[in-house]
């Protein structure tokens, strides 16, 4: 046996890593190996959301000849230039597909949409204007939806494509307008109509063209010959809002694909903005994450929201018919962001997309309503298991108007990733995204709350993919104890005070 003497050497460096372990972590594991830990303190709030989350959902559903050999400046990818989203709605006169379709949007609890059209659809000639084709009345459908179930609309003009307000020799789908007057009053028309006559409350926000030139690419702003600003267009449809009455705000600049932030192109266009919105398709990464915080904190400064309205991960694979899309994977990476972005307060999230054919451009969709094969609409539409459920795991606990609070987690983002948020009434809703290979025992402790009823729930490729699945309570606890959670490998956690079963739809607003 051993003297004490002989002993101390080795106790004394054992006792100093139990104390370090026990500094950082609360507990020591005894073994040397770091407790994983996550800690929300829900009385700490960072930031309240201007908006909430939710995926967009194209009214556009025209078959259009592209006629490109008919102009000068024309389409660089014909086939895809317009994406598969359009069209990826049932024929209105479906009404047992469309109820589907709204069954799957209230589960998921969008309740912050970019809602997409086209000035063609309302105005396919100058000053005359329809209201009754089977674009606006899936336009309608869709903002039905939205004033029912209480969720915020972004309406955006995607492009106006229109030939009679085209530049000569421009392509009418990329052409930025002839006439600014005629554009800006044909916009701020349709605006008076879904409010005025309709009665909308729903729609919160207007983007007046898609990814036009300012960020990393643009598309849909040509001049062809001639010469021109989009600026000019952003001041006119401002002026005509005034002008009216109008006081929904005109969100921009719509600048893909993750825009650096560079004040001094934003100074001239910012005063006609009253949200400030981008799109990110290459999946968020560190450094993209300050990128977003810079928008974010120079947004705010201006009193504005600043919405991250189209996202995905490209990088997964999206040419064609591409699944990657719809796999889990993209689903981590997409939680990822928006992870990423709440602890920059970005404001509102919207995904690509709700609907989509998924014939184009990759598989996007969340939902199944287009016979890829056969290329015609489905009678049932059916989750896209994988998408859905990554997707709704954390869509359906996300009310809108939430606050983020403050959560700390002991490992590097590229094993654990989490952020928690409040809700107006005060629930409680944590994200885990545990992007390790094996599976994670975490301790979670909850302070700053009442001792809530907390409940877990999961979702993995494997997991969603079993017979019978349904996004149902895993486990409770009371949020007053330290807990353990294990987190399945490659997976996405839900623990929130909110209980749902899986017939319940979603959160949107409480």
């Amino acid at each position: 046996m051993k003297k004490e003497s002989q002993l101390l050497p080795v106790i004394i460096p054992m006792l100093a890593a139990c104390a370090v372990c026990l500094l950082l972590n609360g507990s020591c594991t005894g073994s040397g190996e770091e407790t994983v830990q996550i800690k929300v303190d829900a009385s700490e709030k960072i930031h309240t959301l201007h908006a909430g989350m939710g995926a967009s959902w194209h009214a556009i559903s025209r078959e259009l000849p592209l006629n490109v050999d008919k102009y000068k400046y024309t389409l660089d990818f014909p086939e895809s230039s317009r994406g598969s989203a359009w069209g990826g709605n049932p024929p209105v006169s479906d009404t047992a597909a469309w109820q589907q379709v709204k069954d799957h949007a209230s589960w998921l609890g969008i309740n912050f949409l970019r809602v997409e059209m086209s000035q063609r659809m309302y105005e396919p000639e100058r000053k005359k204007y329809d209201w009754d084709n089977e674009e606006m009345q899936a336009l309608f459908n869709i903002l039905d939806w939205c004033e029912e179930n209480d969720a915020d609309v972004l309406l955006q003009q995607m492009w106006h494509y229109t030939e009679w307000n085209s530049l000569p020799g421009v392509h009418p789908l990329i052409s930025a307008p002839k006439s600014l007057d005629d554009f800006a009053e044909g916009i701020a028309t349709l605006i008076e109509y879904l409010t005025n006559e309709r009665g909308y409350t729903c729609i919160k926000y207007f983007g007046m063209t898609n990814e036009p030139p300012g960020g990393t690419w643009g598309y849909w702003w040509e001049y062809g010959d001639e010469t021109g600003s989009i600026t000019d267009a952003w001041r006119r449809l401002k002026e005509e809002f005034d002008r009216r009455n109008i006081t929904i705000p005109i969100s921009g600049p719509g600048w893909t694909d993750l825009p650096p932030f560079e004040e001094e192109k934003l100074r001239e266009i910012e005063p006609y903005f009253g949200s400030i919105d981008i799109h990110s398709y290459h999946g968020v990464t560190p450094e993209g994450e300050e990128t977003l915080g810079r928008w974010a904190e120079w947004a705010h400064s201006k009193g504005k929201p600043f919405l991250l309205t189209e996202y995905g991960n490209m990088r997964l694979g999206w040419r064609g018919d591409n699944p990657a899309q719809k796999s889990f994977e993209a689903a981590i990476s997409n939680a990822t962001d928006v992870i990423r972005g709440l602890r920059v307060r970005v404001d509102g999230f919207n995904r690509w997309s709700f609907t989509n054919r998924g014939d184009l451009d990759g598989q996007w969709q969340l939902i199944r309503t287009f016979d890829i094969e056969n290329k015609e609409h489905l009678p049932e539409v059916l989750p896209e298991k994988e998408a859905y459920y990554g997707f709704g795991i954390l869509s359906r606990f996300f009310s809108k108007y939430s606050s983020v609070v403050k959560c700390s987690v002991n490992q590097p983002d590229s094993v654990l990733m989490a952020a928690a948020l409040v809700s107006p009434k005060g629930e409680l809703t944590i994200f885990m995204v545990n992007l390790s290979d094996e599976p994670l025992d975490v301790s979670l402790e909850i302070t700053g709350t009442a001792n809530k009823k907390m409940n877990v729930y999961q979702a993995s490729k494997e997991i969603v993919n079993k017979e019978g699945f349904s996004l149902d309570v895993n486990r409770t606890f009371r949020s007053r104890n330290k807990n353990m959670v294990a987190l399945p490998a490659r997976s996405i956690t839900t623990v929130s005070s909110y209980s749902l079963n899986s017939s319940e739809k979603g959160i949107f607003v409480r």
